[in-house]
């Protein structure tokens, strides 16, 4: 392992970090002055930092862990990571220079939480994002590799015990009960809808059949991050609904320039990098939402939320990395999700 490529400055921003972040496994990163250990930093620590009113301009040092462990030898590196589970252990010279990081394998052996609570699928939309291959088949049997787009977010949800499934459909919807069939991996609660009800209205047909906290989800959307803690942050928060939110960068291609009074120049920013919260189209509900959604009425699960917020209860978002966000819904994107998730 080259531990190089887990070292950060300390002069760059969280914007910078999160992208180290990404592409380090584990999800960790060491601040260092020069060589020097300063801080550990992981996308939770830049979670907690942002939900507390962080930037992602802010330095990454701020929202850092500047007291991280660390071990003088390898053999105290081995102890200190088996001994508390930690996922990696930088190893330091007596001035706390890194000389090596030690990262173990039980971290690649993880066991994830058996949540075990219902998982509410959206699957009646037509699909025009993923035209002509919709004219043919719903959108949620679009392969992706060697599954369908359902298939694949079925399947992470099954990795955290969550096997009881209630699908609303409407478009093609014979394909999609015909494909299941008679398959017992899944526990399967078909709900027609008798006409479109946009992505938040199908949900009318739950009502008094749900009676706990559930995940609501779009067809074509797939998170990598961890649901135990989307749930926990849920429940400690007290919400009724949770949005899960990714990060978006993107880097403007040209100079922007803002004018000002009589065509002056105000400020010139060169090839500046845009930020923002863009809905992935996945939800923690608690079942008290349902009473709240007129039957048969189409309706958007946006509107949905602000009916809620409107009433004075409580929502929230959970942000999670853009490279943690898989959209299906593009055609430009169904390459890209094939590599992800399997590889070159």
């Amino acid at each position: 392992m080259e531990y190089k490529n887990y070292c950060i400055s300390d002069e760059l921003t969280v914007r910078e970090a999160m992208k180290a972040i990404d592409n380090a496994d584990p999800k960790i990163v060491f601040i260092v002055r020069e060589t020097k250990l300063i801080a550990s930093l992981t996308d939770g620590d830049i979670r907690r930092f942002l939900l507390n009113g962080g930037q992602l301009t802010d330095l990454a040092i701020e929202a850092s862990n500047k007291m991280p462990k660390y071990a003088l030898s390898l053999d105290e590196a081995v102890s200190l990571y088996h001994e508390k589970n930690f996922v990696a252990i930088p190893i330091v010279d007596s001035y706390k220079n890194i000389e090596d990081i030690y990262i173990g394998r039980l971290y690649f052996n993880e066991q994830l939480a058996d949540l075990n609570v219902p998982v509410v699928i959206n699957a009646g939309g037509k699909g025009t994002r993923l035209e002509p291959y919709t004219k043919i088949l719903p959108k949620p049997l679009i392969p992706v590799g060697e599954l369908p787009i359902i298939e694949h977010i079925m399947q992470r949800f099954s990795e955290y015990g969550c096997s009881k499934f209630s699908m609303i459909v409407n478009y093609k919807k014979e394909m999609m009960k015909a494909y299941f069939g008679n398959d017992k991996q899944y526990d399967i609660t078909w709900y027609d809808e008798e006409k479109p009800l946009g992505t938040g209205g199908g949900l009318c047909y739950l009502k008094g059949k749900i009676n706990e906290t559930f995940f609501f989800t779009n067809c074509d959307n797939l998170l990598l991050s961890n649901y135990e803690s989307m749930l926990r942050f849920h429940r400690e928060n007290h919400n009724v609904i949770t949005m899960i939110c990714a990060y978006k960068n993107i880097k403007i291609p040209y100079g922007v320039i803002e004018m000002g009074l009589n065509g002056t120049i105000e400020a010139m920013k060169e090839k500046p990098e845009l930020s923002f919260l863009t809905n992935t189209g996945i939800y923690i509900v608690e079942p008290e939402v349902l009473d709240d959604i007129e039957y048969n009425v189409p309706i958007g699960f946006p509107d949905i939320i602000e009916n809620e917020r409107k009433k004075g209860k409580k929502v929230a978002i959970y942000p999670v990395s853009e490279n943690e966000w898989l959209d299906m819904g593009q055609l430009s994107e169904l390459e890209k999700m094939r590599i992800k998730l399997y590889g070159e």
